[in-house]
């Protein structure tokens, strides 16, 4: 049995968690231009053909003559800004963009001026419409370079087709797929929280009663053992950082299936420049800073809430409160590097993702129902026959 406590039980807090203030004014992400977004061309010093982002030479390659051209990593430091420095962030992408807007999924996405587009990058939906690039959008601080080459992408879905498992045989013959490199938006938050709490632990401990238990029409006493819980007043306090919590700001991209391919190495973001974008896609991100702030702020509660009850001692808890202090916010916007694949089977789209990095595929693809019905057939069958061989036995 635990000691009992005798100090007093401190009176929650309930007042709404301190954060600092967002004050939308600052940013303007509809109207006017903050910065200089004029076209930018990487022609080849070869053949004066336009360079495209070689993700397997980690350079710019001209497809015309093969010549190389080495991107250098920028030695500037990423700038991570308070949310009051919104306002002071640089706009566009540093080149001159088109945008497209899907009509089914509602992703805006940037192509070059050498790019066309029949179909969403993301869904397959013919239902695009070309408009101008909001050169008013912040910029992206970093950027993680695409990393994995068209060839890798291929060898990769083959092999996640071949591995499925309850789909149909003919799965495996498909050959043509449609593969576009596009750069995702994300926000990342950085924060320092100092959370309060009060509970009541609760400390099991178990104590001898008699029941009553009938046994061949007999009733006699029978001592058990009853669980019961002592519950003391428990207070505390904790201090955790955040770094690059990361925020999904596409729609293109639904954020379980993101979360599916895996995390990316926010270590390894550099800075951004315009010529990793050469010949690829970069989606314009749809839910801006605010919004983002509020998505990042509301899951720092909930990981500071279940971490706050970790602390709780005992075996239980109950009448957890926690206030929270979040200071010392900072934020910048990255993009992060997919392949987004769609493909065809009898007649139905496929969409398909494969990491930018990693390789890692993940998609969907249809059921062989065929499959399924004699798996489970095949199951039942092995229970039956177990059930008989007991039965003999």
């Amino acid at each position: 049995m635990p000691p009992s406590r005798s100090q007093p039980h401190p009176e929650p807090r309930h007042e709404r968690d301190r954060e600092p203030a967002f004050d939308p004014g600052t940013v303007d992400e509809t109207v006017g231009e903050t910065a200089t977004s004029s076209k930018v061309d990487f022609p080849c010093s070869g053949c004066g053909a336009k360079l495209t982002w070689n993700p397997d030479t980690d350079a710019l390659s001209c497809e015309h003559c093969g010549a190389q051209q080495p991107v250098p990593r920028a030695d500037g430091a990423i700038v991570e800004r308070a949310l009051a420095d919104a306002g002071a962030a640089a706009r566009g992408l540093g080149v001159e963009q088109r945008a497209v807007r899907c009509a089914t999924c509602g992703a805006t996405v940037e192509l070059s001026d050498v790019r066309t587009a029949q179909s969403c990058a993301f869904c397959g939906s013919t239902s695009v419409l070309e408009q101008s690039a909001n050169r008013n959008l912040i910029r992206p601080e970093s950027i993680l370079p695409l990393d994995v080459g068209r060839s890798t992408v291929e060898t990769n879905f083959k092999r996640w087709i071949g591995g499925l498992w309850f789909r149909p045989n003919a799965l495996k013959q498909v050959q043509r797929f449609d593969a576009l490199g596009v750069y995702v938006p994300y926000w990342t938050f950085d924060a320092d929280v100092r959370s309060e709490w009060s509970a009541d632990a609760g400390y099991y401990y178990y104590v001898t009663v008699m029941v009553p238990v009938t046994r061949n029409g007999r009733t006699t006493l029978q001592p058990r053992q009853v669980r019961k819980i002592r519950w003391v007043p428990a207070w505390g306090k904790r201090r955790d950082k955040y770094d690059d919590l990361l925020v999904h700001a596409s729609r293109g991209v639904s954020e379980e299936l993101a979360k599916r391919l895996g995390g990316y190495d926010t270590g390894k973001l550099v800075p951004y420049r315009p010529e990793y974008l050469a010949g690829f896609l970069a989606e314009e991100y749809q839910l801006d800073l605010e919004g983002a702030w509020n998505v990042a702020r509301d899951a720092i509660v909930a990981q500071q809430r279940q971490r706050c009850a970790g602390d709780v001692p005992g075996d239980t808890h109950r009448a957890l409160n926690v206030h929270n202090d979040i200071d010392d916010v900072r934020w910048k916007h990255v993009l992060l590097p997919m392949w987004s694949l769609s493909y065809r089977f009898r007649g139905k789209h496929y969409p398909v993702l494969v990491h930018g990095v990693s390789g890692k595929v993940h998609g969907k693809a249809p059921l062989s129902w065929v499959k399924i019905a004699l798996a489970i057939g095949a199951a039942f069958a092995v229970a039956a026959a177990a059930v008989a061989l007991a039965n003999l036995q």
